[in-house]
């Protein structure tokens, strides 16, 4: 394998950008093709067979840019369709579950741990399931918050309908009194001052994207294929951006996440793949 090759990252819209910023940030010296399915965003409301199906085609179009590993940068796919396409491909895949929970398992002080996510992410069961597999004796509590992807999407960051929406959802995590809330979802992070607030300074969220990146890190270390320090290239070198759909609007938004990073996004028919 070429060390040299891309790492591939996708998720359901830009969610996933905070999980490259974060690659990016920890390998500088790396390359990266990034994908957002923004036509079929958000995958949290969709079948688990039509995620698996989305993350398939994505996959063999991220094959065609000759990644070295792929990063679901989203915790629906990595819920219903990680250990799926890890069987059908002979690259490394990893997704963001592991990564946020193990750390959620190291932070809590009183084993109660809230998981906010998709439906799709919460009614699978995954974070539950690998925190007490990790953790015996922890307390999960789920809550799905499907309102957020949209409002992220729509760029209502810092707005008061976003507000009102948290405190509604969160409401009823704070009456469990958790110490510990997992972002579980990669869109998550851009509203994180909002949910820091409603959750007060008592609860420590965590945010998969580090971790995730860790994780990477030492995967392409045992597998020797970490980039090999060369010339210095652009961002234009480096990154790619691509969509299903509004490459324009991503691109605007992408540059609020990533300045001086995004210099252009193209749009391609996934149903092609």
């Amino acid at each position: 394998m070429d060390r040299n090759a891309p790492i591939g990252v996708f998720d359901s819209g830009i969610g996933g950008l905070t999980v490259a910023r974060e690659i990016m940030r920890q390998f500088p010296e790396e390359k990266m093709v990034y994908f957002g399915d923004t036509a079929r965003v958000p995958y949290g409301n969709k079948s688990k067979t039509s995620v698996i199906r989305f993350s398939e085609q994505i996959i063999r179009f991220l094959r065609t840019q000759e990644v070295k590993a792929i990063v679901v940068a989203c915790n629906t796919a990595s819920s219903y369709a990680l250990e799926e396409v890890r069987k059908i491909e002979d690259i490394p895949i990893i997704g963001v579950i592991n990564a946020g929970a193990r750390t959620a398992a190291a932070v809590t002080r009183n084993r109660k741990i809230g998981i906010i996510g998709t439906a799709g992410t919460i009614g699978s069961g995954t974070y539950g399931n690998v925190l007490r597999e990790m953790k015996p004796g922890v307390e999960v509590f789920g809550k799905a918050c499907p309102l957020f992807v949209p409002l992220v999407e729509e760029g209502l960051l810092e707005d008061s309908v976003t507000d009102e929406i948290a405190r509604r959802y969160l409401g009823v995590l704070k009456e469990k009194e958790i110490d510990t809330l997992v972002l579980g979802c990669t869109h998550y992070p851009l509203i994180r001052s909002t949910i820091a607030r409603v959750m007060g300074s008592s609860v420590t969220l965590v945010d998969p994207a580090y971790e995730t990146a860790v994780q990477l890190k030492t995967l392409l270390g045992s597998m020797e294929t970490a980039c090999d320090a060369g010339r210095e290239l652009s961002a234009e070198e480096k990154y790619s951006f691509y969509v299903s759909d509004g490459a324009e609007q991503f691109t605007a938004f992408a540059r609020t996440i990533l300045p001086d990073v995004v210099k252009k996004t193209i749009q391609i028919n996934i149903e092609e793949y």
